[in-house]
């Protein structure tokens, strides 16, 4: 490996991957462990470096600003007239305050940074010819990476195999509309895949980037939220209230009682450092900071601290039904074919259409329960798979195209109505379908559809009916949310008899809309259709976005789940942002606070946990504003 081969962007662009792959000294295989180790000697980790304040220059920062300043005032004061005493001590004061300060503000830094590195994105990178998931900063050039819809690109990438991707990289560019991606493109770090799978060359790390400091999708964290904010203003009233009221003390003390102008100086003395709320700033970011290590501890990584006062104001929760209510723990639990298929047939099909590499859920049940019927299992050995079209929220189907002992034939699986209409016997088998459909949703059934054939010609095979049980605890938890006044809406893509099932059983009402029934009305008609529904079916993550608005118009305080890259505006879009966990690397930059344990308790323990620490520096501030007033107004009328 010849040391830091740099390509220029244009050698990366205009050049075939097979010819980067040789400059790079790599292989379609990918890179060996002790190769890429020294390939991170060479290139260094793949971050961008962030330009750090020195500590000197952080540690007089506390001796810059509004109450510094009148802490100043006030040694100065005291050194002219001769309080050396006093001197000492305001001097002391305001040392220990920078001490303390500064000590608190790197502690606070020190747990921000672990949390940071739990929020880290991961990449799933060919290594000494295995795939492996590490974290993305351990990327080289050189490294062969796959991404898929979800992924955030974890580096610049050279693509070299697959169909083609569709990328959003709006957060670099600008540019709202996806591009699409082929093999011999770029893919750039900070994009996110929206659809698609592909392998790709990874051609630049870091700050070698195309884009460079422009990558960091994860918003920093050290934020001030409104509470902050409105806290410290009023702190900055006080003071200046403290020096107007100094100076007419001055005033009125040395020219109408004629007091000498050393005592009415000391009387000043007295009054600005017993109104400098000096400890404010401090406490208010250290309560957020040590709140968010305490979140932490509890499953709940703040990527953003203001969303802790979100939370703890949070009024809405509109929860994901899979994984938050429900267990997300599929079980294929019937399977109904069609026509002359047989449930052997129907359960085979529906095998071959999933993968067990993806790790999704609705694979996995129905690759599990061909794994109980052997015989099933063993046909499944006998084809050999030529082309795999994975799910994504677009098309709502899998593909797949094998070679077995029958020849060659294409079959899919995926929502029944998308499964249905592409089938050449839709019109035949509609009726009885929809019937079918329905009468799984009554059971709380999910139904998905499998369809084969030849040459793109499809005949619908059957229905495989799937369930996926609640929490043990969501009817418990739900109770606990109202009391709380926080009120739980379910949203979820499912038919709305499932959902209505699903909400009886775990205590939710059962006025669910689907999505149909406010997407094409007024806003305010939409408003009072929202506010008082109990949850959302046949929802698409679009929809999501269009619910928060509509109830943040009533003046409420959102809280949204979601776990896709198409969650990504709502997510956005709410008050507390709400990655689940399992989500994908883009929902997880767009949240304000990510889950790393499934169920709706972890998200309500949070919300409780949020409220003790937002009344923790609520009690302080009003402590402390309510002292400075009482100080400045009596303390005058000696």
């Amino acid at each position: 490996m010849k040391e830091n081969v740099q390509l220029k962007v244009d050698e990366i662009k205009d050049s075939p991957a097979s010819e980067i792959i040789k400059k790079l000294d790599s292989s379609d295989k990918g890179l060996s462990s002790s190769e890429a180790g020294s390939r991170i000697e060479q290139y260094g980790y793949n971050e961008i470096s962030e330009k750090k304040v020195s500590p000197l220059r952080k540690f007089l920062g506390y001796f810059w600003g509004p109450i510094p300043w009148m802490i100043e005032i006030a040694a100065v004061i005291s050194a002219f007239i001769h309080r050396w005493e006093d001197f000492v001590i305001i001097s002391l004061l305001l040392l220990l305050n920078g001490v303390v300060g500064f000590w608190q503000e790197n502690k606070a830094d020190n747990a921000i940074e672990l949390l940071k590195q739990k929020m880290a994105i991961n990449a799933k990178v060919l290594r000494g010819g295995e795939w492996n998931q590490i974290p993305a900063r351990e990327l080289v050039p050189g490294d062969v990476v796959r991404v898929r819809s979800g992924d955030v690109v974890p580096a610049d990438l050279k693509l070299f195999e697959g169909d083609y991707l569709q990328v959003d990289e709006s957060a670099l560019t600008g540019e709202s509309m996806p591009v699409e991606k082929k093999s011999d493109d770029i893919a750039y770090s900070g994009s996110v895949i929206q659809k698609g799978e592909m392998n790709a060359l990874v051609v630049a790390t870091g700050m070698n980037t195309y884009f460079g400091e422009t990558t960091k999708l994860v918003a920093e964290i050290r934020t001030r939220s409104h509470f902050q904010k409105a806290v410290l203003k009023i702190g900055d009233y006080l003071i200046v209230l403290a020096a107007c009221i100094v100076a007419i003390v001055l005033v009125i003390e040395f020219f109408f009682r004629h007091t000498p102008f050393l005592e009415t100086l000391q009387f000043a003395l007295v009054l600005i450092v017993a109104a400098i709320p000096a400890a404010l700033p401090a406490v208010m970011s250290v309560s957020m900071a040590v709140g968010a290590t305490e979140l932490a501890n509890k499953g709940a990584i703040v990527s953003k601290l203001v969303s802790i006062e979100e939370m703890a104001g949070m009024d809405i929760l509109c929860s994901d039904k899979t994984g938050t209510i429900t267990q997300n723990k599929l079980k294929l639990s019937e399977i109904s074919p069609f026509g002359n298929f047989k449930e052997n047939d129907l359960l085979l099909y529906g095998s071959l259409a999933s993968r067990e590499e993806d790790n999704d859920p609705i694979d996995n049940a129905i690759l599990l329960k061909a794994k109980d019927e052997g015989s099933i299992q063993e046909k499944i050995g006998s084809y050999e798979v030529k082309e795999f079209t994975p799910f994504d929220p677009v098309i709502k189907h899998t593909e797949a195209t094998v070679e077995g002992p029958e020849g060659k034939l294409k079959v899919a699986k995926g929502a029944p109505q998308v499964i249905l209409d592409m089938s050449d016997d839709k019109e035949e088998v509609r009726q009885k379908v929809e019937e079918k459909v329905d009468s799984l949703a009554s059971k709380g059934y999910r139904a998905l559809g499998v369809c084969v054939g030849e040459e793109g010609k499809y005949r619908f095979a059957g229905l495989l009916g799937l369930y996926d049980p609640p929490h043990e605890d969501s009817a418990e938890t739900i109770k606990t949310a109202n009391s709380l006044n926080v009120n739980v809406k379910m949203v979820t893509g499912d038919h709305i008899a499932i959902a209505k099932e699903i909400a009886s059983q775990v205590g939710l009402g059962t006025n669910i809309i689907t999505a149909d029934g406010f997407v094409e009305k007024s806003d305010s008609e939409a408003q009072e259709l929202v506010e008082k529904a109990d949850g959302f079916a046949q929802v698409f993550p679009e929809h999501k976005y269009r619910i928060v608005d509509l109830l943040q118009k009533e003046e409420h305080i959102v809280g949204m789940t979601g776990d896709g890259v198409n969650d990504v505006p709502a997510l956005k879009m709410a008050d507390a942002g709400i990655a689940v966990a399992g989500a994908t690397d883009a929902a997880k930059s767009a949240a304000d606070i990510v889950f790393t344990i499934s169920g709706l308790s972890i998200i309500i323990n949070a919300i409780k946990e949020s409220r003790k620490i937002f009344q923790r520096m609520k009690s302080y501030s009003i402590y402390r504003i309510a002292e400075t007033v009482r100080v400045l107004f009596l303390l005058p009328l000696r």
